[in-house]
């Protein structure tokens, strides 16, 4: 079976999701699609020249929207990362304009005749991937935002650290909102076969301190470069390949919670048909109300983005 995905915006993101499916041949087909021209063109000549050195061919298709028709995953990184550049850090920033060209893309996805999973990237991801599923008529299980999967990444990156493991041996999720009212979920990470938090007394961990630095992490990297893509796209192509495996693997990304009526990052079976299962985690009652209020943020946003 021929694996096809579509990339629309060809920043910093888009070209570093690009570059990771080519190098590593998760795609057959890569339509690869750009306001600018020459820009997008130039890319792809570059990935062509890149290919005799590979162990792997992919077919690269520009700006061609209809070839999204037989897409298996369309990955939205469309966006002016430029916006977010501010001492908040605030993602919103980028919501006015934004919108305005997702309402455009997502026109153009939905004329092509496009039923595979959208996964927007697009910042402030939780609204756009709302406006995203609205704008395109796609069934809410095939919109999927890559979420907290950042988050919860940062988050394994600084326990660690701190402990002096291999991040992957870390388990647990931040939730709620890819932005400034996330959080970690203590009570679901465990390191060591132990609660993170029965270790952090032993080895003296600030937990505290850590969550701050998986809520701030992208702040960290854009103050150094101005802008974050290595671990935004490393997120967009695990979720994407978990689609195009069917692997039925367990993520927290930003999918369509009834209970809290909007998008948020929530863990939940991801294969093939997008959101297979939503899990119910046992929280605690801080937790729970940190979710609820994330999820209330989150509401609003997508209220006042309308």
């Amino acid at each position: 079976m021929t694996r096809k995905i579509g990339i629309i915006g060809m920043g910093h993101v888009g070209q570093a999701v690009a570059q990771q499916i080519i190098t590593n041949g998760y795609a057959d087909d890569l339509v690869l699609i750009d306001k600018n021209e020459a820009k997008v063109g130039a890319d792809a000549l570059d990935f062509e020249d890149a290919m005799p050195n590979l162990t792997s061919h992919t077919n690269i298709i520009v700006n061609d929207y209809r070839a999204l028709k037989d897409a298996d995953v369309i990955i939205s990184a469309l966006g002016k990362i430029a916006l977010t550049d501010n001492p908040d850090n605030d993602r919103f920033a980028e919501l006015p304009h934004n919108r305005e060209q997702v309402q455009a893309v997502a026109e153009a996805i939905k004329a092509s005749g496009f039923n595979g999973i959208l996964i927007p990237i697009t910042n402030p991801v939780d609204v756009i991937t709302a406006l995203y599923q609205e704008a395109t008529g796609l069934p809410k299980a095939h919109v999927i935002g890559t979420g907290t999967l950042l988050d919860s990444a940062r988050m394994k990156r600084a326990v660690g650290k701190g402990l002096g493991v291999d991040p992957r041996s870390v388990s647990g999720y931040n939730l709620g909102e890819h932005g400034n009212s996330q959080f970690t979920a203590w009570s679901t990470v465990t390191v060591l076969d132990q609660p993170i938090k029965k270790l952090a007394q032993a080895r003296n961990l600030d937990l505290d301190q850590i969550n701050e630095d998986a809520r701030m992490g992208g702040r960290y990297v854009m103050a150094g470069k101005h802008y974050t893509n290595y671990g935004v796209a490393a997120a967009a192509v695990r979720l994407a390949n978990v689609v195009l495996n069917d692997a039925h693997e367990v993520l927290p990304v930003s999918n369509y919670r009834e209970e809290y009526g909007t998008y948020l990052s929530y863990p939940a079976v991801v294969g093939r048909d997008g959101i297979l299962e939503q899990l119910q985690l046992e929280l605690t009652d801080e937790e729970r109300y940190k979710l609820r209020r994330s999820a209330d943020f989150i509401t609003e946003k997508i209220k006042e983005s309308k």
